[in-house]
C-alpha cells in the first residue's frame, strides 16, 4: 500500500505523485461514496489516496478526508455534481470584461461555493490589454463591488505580461486553483507563470464571443517558486449544490453581515417587512447584481440547470 497525491485526472485514469516523487497511473477500485454526494468523479486532483498494485494495474482503495473542495452540477444528466478540486488553499477566478464577457451572475455563483468550503478566493481580472474605455469603466465597477466586500483583485495581461509578479507572489507555497470560462486566458497566463509547460491555448469564437476548450481535465502543476497550480476545464456554467436555501445568504458575506439588523432571525430577505437588506439595496451598499444573484440561487428549482 502507498499514498500519494492525485495530480491529474482523466475521468478514468488518476495519476499519483508519492511524498518521494514516484509518478504512478492509477484506476479506482469500486465505488467511493463521498458524504452521500453522486459525482461524475469521485476522485479529484488535489486528493489524497491510498494506492496498491493487483496483477493488472495499480488502483486507489481509499480516499483520505478533505478538507475542502469546490464543486459544481455537472452537465451529465445521469449524475447530480462534479467535485473541480479538493484540498486547495485558494481559488482565483480569472474574469474578462469582454472577450468574451463573465458575467456576475457566474462569478458570484463562485464566490458562493468557495466560501461554502472556506476556500479564500481573489478575482483576477485579464486582457486589460484589449480592453477599450467603457470595458476599463465597467472594470472599474466591477472592481468596486468585489472589493468592498473583501476579495482581492488584480488587473493583469497574461499575454504582454503585465502585473504577473504579484500574482507570482500570490500563489507562492499554496495550492492554487485556477478556473474561469473558457477563452479568458487561463492556460496563456499558466504558460506565462510557469515558462516550460507548453499548455494548449485556444482563440475566441468570434461568432459567439466564446472561449472553446483547449483543458479537458483538472492537472496540477508544481511551480518553480513553490507552490501548486491547479489547471481546470474552463467552464460555461456553475450551478451550485449541496447548499440549503435557508443558508444561502451565509455565503454572500455583506448580505450576511446586513441580515443581522432584520426584524424577523429567519427573514429570507425577499419578502418580509423591515428587511435591513432590500434596505442596504436600495440605497446601494449592498450591489443590486449581488442581490439579484442571491436571488437566482434561493428561488432555483433544484432540477434546474444554471447556463450562461
Amino acid at each position: 500500500m502507498k499514498e500519494g497525491l492525485v495530480i491529474k485526472s482523466t475521468g478514468s485514469w488518476y495519476t499519483v505523485k508519492t511524498n518521494d516523487g514516484e509518478i504512478h497511473n492509477c484506476r479506482i477500485k469500486g465505488r467511493f461514496r463521498m458524504d452521500g454526494i453522486r459525482t461524475t468523479n469521485p476522485v479529484a486532483v488535489g486528493d489524497r489516496v491510498d494506492f496498491e498494485e493487483d496483477k493488472e494495474s495499480k488502483v486507489i482503495v481509499k480516499i483520505h478526508d478533505r478538507k475542502n473542495y469546490i464543486i459544481r452540477k455537472s452537465s451529465n444528466l445521469s449524475k447530480h455534481s462534479q467535485i473541480i478540486a479538493s484540498n486547495v488553499d485558494q481559488a482565483f477566478l480569472i474574469v474578462t470584461v469582454n472577450y468574451p464577457l463573465t458575467t456576475t451572475t457566474f462569478i458570484d455563483r463562485f464566490l458562493a461555493a468557495a466560501e461554502a468550503y472556506r476556500i479564500p478566493v481573489r478575482l483576477i481580472f485579464n486582457k486589460i490589454d484589449r480592453y477599450r474605455p467603457n470595458d476599463k469603466d465597467r472594470l472599474v465597477e466591477l472592481k468596486g463591488i468585489y472589493e468592498k466586500i473583501g476579495y482581492k483583485c488584480f488587473e493583469i495581461s497574461a499575454k504582454n505580461g503585465t502585473h504577473l509578479d504579484t500574482i507570482r507572489e500570490e500563489l507562492k507555497e499554496k495550492i492554487n486553483l485556477l478556473s474561469g470560462h473558457s477563452g479568458v486566458g487561463k492556460s496563456t497566463l499558466i504558460n506565462a507563470i510557469q515558462p516550460g509547460l507548453d499548455l494548449k491555448t485556444g482563440e475566441i469564437s468570434e461568432a459567439h464571443s466564446q472561449g472553446k476548450h483547449t483543458t479537458t481535465f483538472s492537472e496540477m502543476f508544481e511551480l518553480d517558486f513553490e507552490g501548486y497550480i491547479i489547471d481546470t476545464p474552463g467552464i460555461r456554467g456553475f450551478g451550485t449544490i449541496d447548499m440549503e436555501k435557508e443558508e444561502m445568504s451565509h455565503f454572500f458575506p455583506e448580505i450576511f453581515e446586513t441580515s443581522e439588523k432584520c426584524q424577523f432571525n429567519n427573514c429570507s430577505h425577499i419578502h418580509e417587512p423591515k428587511c435591513a437588506v432590500k434596505a442596504a439595496v436600495e440605497i446601494g451598499e449592498i450591489s443590486i447584481t449581488r442581490y439579484e444573484s442571491y436571488l437566482g440561487m434561493v428561488m432555483e428549482d433544484e432540477d434546474n440547470k444554471y447556463r450562461i
